[in-house]
């Protein structure tokens, strides 16, 4: 075809999707079931794990909980067993690659193939670059995103084998923004938002229309992973807001689901706006949390403290 017409056609459908999309807004959402279905749910033992795997317990799922707390772990899935579910507990270290591997063998033979993967375990360090430990940021990307590679690789070809299934990917607002003292955490949350990007391109391509992906971005959630956080205009989430709408969100094929949706109202202007612009906007927000400040000198963590930083974003 020539390019000008393609050029014309391109044009053509994109303001009928966009119709499309509009009219969508006030239609009626048809939700699919996941009863049934057998979902492994990672970092289960607490917050939003633990929430979502109640929702899925609710719905009548098979689950199947990993994380690397025992008790926590073995809580979820008694509450579980109670809402009716059948439950199976795992103590997985999702920061092994080996362990991964190793514990998804142990599913599928003891339990079954997987329809739905949600990789949801995380880990956050609260501290600036040079007070953070090397360790730390290499766990930190063993638990946030390469994780998420071991278990799709390990149960994404049975859902291709039949084109069914879906991949959750919780991520987070920091993985569409960023925050100062975070550098790890925030680098770690763009690959996984990434990878879910990715990975959806990828299924299309190769006609996998029946395995569906969703990945979660929610601002600050009150769990507990960072020290007394505070927002001046937002309140903080609560995990079972996120829980519940994360399972709409899977239950409704949405491929992005931001919390609030607000956020992508700011997320546009972050893209439009002059630098100065977009700093005063974000002292209005005066996001709080605690963190780690220090230096190293000679491999030698020195003047560390744990302080109340009020950031000002800046694109720069």
């Amino acid at each position: 075809m020539n390019l000008l017409l393609e050029v014309l056609w391109l044009l053509v459908t994109t303001i009928y999707f966009c119709l499309e999309a509009f009219v969508k807004l006030f239609a009626p959402v048809k939700r699919k079931s996941v009863r049934g279905e057998t979902v492994l749910v990672t970092g289960a033992g607490h917050g939003i794990g633990r929430l979502t795997a109640y929702e899925f317990a609710k719905r009548q799922s098979k689950l199947v909980l990993w994380d690397i707390n025992k008790h926590g772990i073995e809580e979820t899935a008694e509450e579980c067993r109670k809402l009716g579910a059948e439950a199976y507990a795992f103590v997985v270290d999702c920061s092994k690659r080996e362990k991964i591997y190793s514990a998804a063998e142990k599913v599928k033979s003891q339990v079954g193939d997987v329809s739905i993967l949600v990789n949801n375990a995380g880990i956050v360090v609260a501290a600036d670059l040079m007070a953070t430990e090397d360790h730390e940021i290499t766990k930190i990307f063993e638990v946030n995103i390469l994780a998420h590679f071991w278990t799709t690789k390990e149960f994404l070809p049975a859902m291709m084998s039949i084109n069914h299934g879906h991949i959750v990917t919780v991520a987070s607002a920091c993985g569409l923004s960023t925050l100062p003292f975070l550098v790890s955490y925030c680098s770690s949350k763009f690959a996984a938002v990434g990878f879910h990007k990715t990975l959806t391109q990828e299924l299309a391509a190769l006609g996998k229309d029946g395995i569906k992906t969703s990945c979660l971005c929610p601002v600050i959630v009150n769990t507990g992973f960072v020290k007394n956080p505070s927002q001046r205009l937002l309140p903080l989430l609560e995990p079972e807001h996120v829980a519940n709408t994360l399972m709409e969100g899977i239950l409704t094929n949405q491929k992005m689901i931001i919390v609030p949706p607000i956020l992508n109202v700011l997320l546009m202007l972050e893209r439009l706006l002059p630098e100065r612009a977009i700093a005063g906007v974000s002292r209005l927000f005066e996001v709080k949390f605690d963190v780690a400040v220090g230096c190293k000198d000679k491999g030698k963590q020195v003047g560390t403290l744990s302080i109340v930083i009020s950031y000002t974003k800046s694109n720069s």
